[in-house]
């Protein structure tokens, strides 16, 4: 009888954690779409199944559209988003063996508090826990002289175009960024998507997750 445990004789289970970082018209939601369905990150698929993509832009603290979540809650809520981040590092460390790719995170909420509120939220905690994980930041930038055309291309969509009149916003948002992710504890990659190509941009993540591990648990 083989004294080899059955668990070798599996193949390596693939289980990326990645977290998307960046200001507006930066492509995360395309891209993390793109990684999701890609075969060198989540392995080949034959059929489409339900997709680990979350996003802390969902504006699930009120009851009407493009409200309040927890990127750009209020001081009174600040209780109820700091839970509602505790609960989420909970729920991945309970399936910490499944692949999770989040659309905006605890980096857009620091940058937001910080330029909205002044206060600096300390995520400090938080990312020990999603470090533990195997967490990964890609920060998705682009050119300043490409943001018109981008917007051009999300106005064809946008339910809400008036958040995208003032560009200059975003340069200045994306520098905020940049020294936000300069400051996190997490392994990052930057990515420049003025080029709109989504193909290159993944390979890109899916070739820095191969060289660093990242495509499985630690």
């Amino acid at each position: 009888m083989s004294t080899v445990p059955a668990d070798s004789q599996r193949p390596r289970k693939l289980c990326p954690k990645l977290i998307l970082e960046g200001t507006r018209l930066t492509l995360k939601t395309e891209l993390a779409f793109a990684l999701n369905e890609h075969p060198r990150i989540v392995g080949p698929r034959k059929y489409r199944y339900h997709s680990p993509v979350i996003s802390a832009e969902w504006c699930a603290f009120t009851n009407f559209p493009w409200g309040r979540g927890l990127i750009n809650f209020e001081p009174q809520e600040e209780a109820l988003a700091l839970e509602t981040y505790r609960t989420w590092l909970r729920l991945f460390e309970l399936q910490r063996y499944y692949s999770w790719i989040i659309d905006r995170f605890h980096i857009s909420t620091r940058v937001y508090q910080q330029r909205v509120h002044g206060k600096d939220y300390d995520f400090g905690w938080l990312e020990d826990g999603l470090a533990a994980l195997g967490f990964r930041v890609v920060f998705c930038t682009r050119r300043p002289d490409s943001f018109v055309a981008a917007r051009e291309e999300r106005l064809k969509v946008s339910g809400n175009p008036a958040q995208y009149d003032d560009l200059d916003e975003f340069v200045a948002e994306q520098d905020e960024f940049r020294q936000a992710v300069k400051e996190s504890k997490l392994p990052c990659l930057r990515v420049d998507v003025s080029e709109n190509n989504l193909a290159a941009v993944a390979d890109r993540i899916a070739d820095w997750l191969e060289e660093t591990g990242g495509l499985w648990a630690p």
